[in-house]
């Protein structure tokens, strides 16, 4: 299994940023996908997941900002984040989970004027 993110980087304060992660090695469609976090010092978080029939569920700091999707048929899964804030500054990390839970290796979100 392989998960590869894409999209991160630095953005002010109320800006917009779109990860992106592609799966290979997996019957995409079968697993779910989501987002984790993990800032300094802190536990690692679900920021966002959406299940194989597409429903999603969104951790309550990031409801009405962030969007999760998925398309099956590029093995994508994406998060577009809007209206950022410096707490979110954080590793993001892509996961996908059947029987086990995989993981990519992050990409770095940094929120800073």
């Amino acid at each position: 299994v392989q998960l590869v993110e894409s999209g991160g980087g630095l953005v002010q304060p109320g800006g917009s940023l779109r990860l992106s992660c592609v799966a290979s090695g997996i019957i995409f469609s079968s697993y779910t996908m989501g987002w984790y976090r993990q800032a300094p010092g802190k536990q690692r978080e679900l920021v966002a997941m959406i299940i194989t029939g597409g429903s999603t569920n969104y951790a309550e700091s990031v409801k009405g900002r962030f969007t999760i999707s998925r398309d099956n048929a590029k093995n994508t899964v994406s998060l577009q984040m809007n209206n950022l804030k410096p707490e979110d500054t954080a590793l993001y990390y892509c996961y996908a989970r059947r029987y086990r839970t995989d993981w990519g290796q992050g990409t770095q979100v940094t929120v800073s004027s």
